[in-house]
């Protein structure tokens, strides 16, 4: 007789959701428009996918707005990365705070305009005691930075005697990351049919699900989201352990 599954099968919605908005420049590039257009359809594509994980009783919601490795992009573009934010904040924060959405910002604030800071300040305050829906941009975010950054914080926590080498384990280290009051995403999503992570929640990633979809991100809507917790449905998560079937 098969052993049953110690891994319960995902639930009918996942508790936290972390999307790779990727192909606004394509799909910009098909309309014979610049990036800058495609960006700023990806904001109307975020606002339909907040909205809708909201309506499907998503408890988390991460999204990869700008990443370290963006600043290599010409200035112009940059520019208008980081005008998105501003008037995605000055356009929803109003929205968000009243329906209940928590709005976190994660990654490396050191090199970001003085504006900016203020601004991710203001929308962090303002939605703190907000708990139907857990919005986190990742900002000036890059994995690898961010696990560089925890193990700073670690190392600076032992010199101090605050902890002991012994005590860092994976659960500990954890508590050092950006995303430490973050459960680990359940699915992550990637638009555009690339099929990479990109530097991003490599750490929190280690037993995410990963769904690639074609759709280029100002194309995304409640439809797509639904498909993709679809996909994540018919998956079995067994954690290291064995299927159902072993």
């Amino acid at each position: 007789m098969p052993q049953a599954s110690l891994t319960p099968a995902p639930a009918a919605v996942p508790r936290h959701i972390a999307i790779i908005m990727d192909g606004n420049g394509r799909w910009a590039r098909q309309r014979s428009r610049p990036r800058t257009f495609g960006h700023a359809e990806g904001v109307e594509a975020l606002r339909r996918t907040v909205e809708a994980a909201g309506d499907l009783g998503v408890g988390y919601l991460t999204v990869f707005g700008f990443s370290t490795e963006n600043w290599r992009r010409p200035i112009e573009e940059v520019n208008a990365l980081f005008d998105l934010l501003r008037l995605y904040v000055a356009r929803d924060l109003d929205r968000l705070a009243r329906e209940g959405v928590r709005v976190r910002v994660i990654g490396d604030r050191e090199n970001l305009q003085s504006d900016i800071l203020e601004i991710i300040s203001r929308a962090e305050t303002r939605t703190r005691g907000n708990d139907k829906l857990n919005l986190t941009i990742a900002f000036n975010y890059g994995g690898q930075d961010e696990i560089a950054r925890a193990a700073r914080r670690a190392a600076e926590d032992v010199k101090a005697g605050k902890i002991a080498p012994a005590e860092i384990n994976p659960e500990s280290f954890g508590r050092y990351l950006d995303t430490a009051e973050l459960p680990p995403p359940d699915i992550l999503v990637r638009t555009s049919g690339e099929l990479r992570l990109s530097n991003f929640m490599l750490w929190q990633a280690a037993y995410t699900e990963l769904v690639f979809v074609d759709k280029l991100w100002p194309d995304f809507d409640k439809a797509a989201l639904e498909e993709a917790i679809e996909m994540y449905r018919k998956r079995e998560r067994r954690y290291g352990g064995t299927d159902s079937g072993s």
